[in-house]
């Protein structure tokens, strides 16, 4: 009897200790209640269910109070759009030096080619993916780095170290030569087809190791299964020109001559920048400033370089941007772009949507939180171009150039206010010229590693 007894004491037990955490009856009743005695209850859900939620939370005091007028710029023409694609980083460093192309050549407007970086760029994606295989062939399937690397063989993101890492190895061509394409401009069905076939190569690989094949023919299947990517890219984006004639008009209408260039004598020709000269800086609350930092993996060429910053609070960066504007140089720069943006105004501004009213419920993390929790990180790139400024010279708001088209925000271009930027700007490159020495010091620091799925870069753009 008494071991009956203490069997039932302690399924009594377990049966309590299982409904610890559940939603029980007795909880259910509780939200219930607390949603019928809202006064406010009906009305929301009449609201609410009907309709937009970001229409309802317009903050209508907010609408109309920023003007787009800056008192630095610099000199920028025309807007670049690149379309169903997430070329924004390619985009954005390339909006950054095209002025200068366009200034000393006197013209009207110019692009590089994206699609010709674009296919350079997921080719040694591919490579690097198929080497990681290769480098860890000996970890299990559920290995960190080989989880990560089969959940994210390739895709179309990247960051100013991807772009520099392109052109150094591959030099620049005029859009005109390598026109985007209908699956440049739109690349999700891309991306699928090359990530299935990179999935299928990598266990391929592993399997080679498995069966210890000489290292040798490892790579030898390797160079075979990047033939196949090559064609896969080849006939969506056409393949890259290695030598081709040029020539341009100025905006006076005055025709250069037609010259031959081959990709690396067009870029040393068209820029004299050095991509040394720039240096990579951000601004992440979750972890210590004045430090170096470097992510595994965040790059696209196997010999390429990694994203490689320093970390410093917001308003050192703000005073980097500014004196750059003041200079005419443009910004790499990157942001959480969808967090409270007014696409029909062009404008990104904390008090454009008022969630708390219109819920009645209070959001209240900080930029720290919001990183840490994968609630906010870098998802786009676009060029900083623009600073207005108080009687003190302390920014007000910024002017940022997007590649989604003249159509998009104000005539292609967005205005965000100061304290939006505290809250959402994640990365700059600035030119060394325009940091103090103290801060350059920190590069020669030995960089604190980070995985590529740490939750700040897992939006990597």
């Amino acid at each position: 009897m008494r071991r009956i007894l203490l069997f039932l004491l302690i399924l009594e037990t377990s049966f309590c200790f299982a409904q610890i955490g559940s939603l029980s009856p007795e909880i259910l009743t509780k939200l219930k209640q607390s949603y019928a005695k809202d006064p406010r209850s009906k009305a929301a859900t009449n609201a609410i269910s009907n309709n937009i939620i970001n229409d309802l939370s317009l903050n209508r005091s907010n609408v109309g109070k920023t003007d787009h007028f800056f008192k630095y710029k610099v000199s920028i023409k025309g807007i670049s759009d690149q379309k169903s694609s997430g070329r924004c980083w390619m985009f954005t460093g390339l909006n950054v030096i095209r002025p200068k192309v366009i200034d000393k050549y006197k013209l009207a407007g110019f692009e590089f080619s994206q699609n010709y970086l674009f296919f350079w760029d997921q080719l040694e994606k591919a490579n690097l993916f198929l080497e990681i295989m290769i480098q860890y062939a000996a970890k299990s399937l559920d290995d960190k780095t080989v989880d990560w690397a089969f959940k994210t063989p390739i895709g179309d993101g990247g960051v100013w170290n991807s772009l520099t890492n392109l052109i150094d190895k591959y030099g620049l061509v005029p859009k005109d030569v390598m026109r985007e394409t209908k699956n440049s401009n739109n690349t999700r069905y891309l991306n699928d087809i090359l990530a299935t076939k990179l999935r299928e190569d990598g266990l391929e690989l592993r399997s080679l190791f498995d069966k210890k094949t000489d290292a040798k023919k490892i790579q030898d299947r390797k160079v075979e299964m990047l033939q196949d990517i090559y064609k896969i890219l080849a006939y969506n984006l056409g393949e890259p020109p290695t030598e081709f004639t040029w020539r341009f008009e100025d905006k006076d209408n005055k025709l250069s001559e037609t010259k031959t260039y081959t990709p690396m004598s067009f870029y040393k020709e068209m820029l004299t920048i050095q991509f040394d000269d720039y240096v990579m800086l951000m601004n992440d609350p979750s972890r210590a400033y004045y430090k170096l930092y470097e992510i595994e993996f965040d790059r696209n060429v196997m010999e390429g370089k990694n994203w490689k910053f320093i970390n410093l609070p917001v308003e050192e960066l703000k005073q980097y941007a500014k004196e750059s504007i003041k200079n005419n140089e443009a910004l790499y720069f990157s942001c959480d772009v969808g967090k409270q943006l007014n696409s029909e105004e062009g404008l990104l501004s904390v008090d454009n949507y008022d969630y708390e009213s219109l819920y009645g419920i209070k959001f209240g993390m900080d930029k720290k939180q919001r990183i840490i929790t994968y609630e906010s990180g870098s998802t786009h790139g676009m060029a900083l171009v623009g600073v207005d400024v108080d009687t003190n010279e302390k920014p007000i708001k910024w002017m940022i150039e997007n590649s989604w088209g003249a159509t998009s925000g104000h005539n292609g271009y967005l205005t965000a206010t100061d304290e939006w930027f505290n809250e959402y700007m994640f990365r700059l490159v600035v030119l060394k010229k325009y940091v103090d020495q103290k801060t350059l010091e920190i590069l020669k620091q030995t960089p604190i590693k980070l995985p590529p799925w740490d939750p700040m870069f897992s939006f990597d753009n």
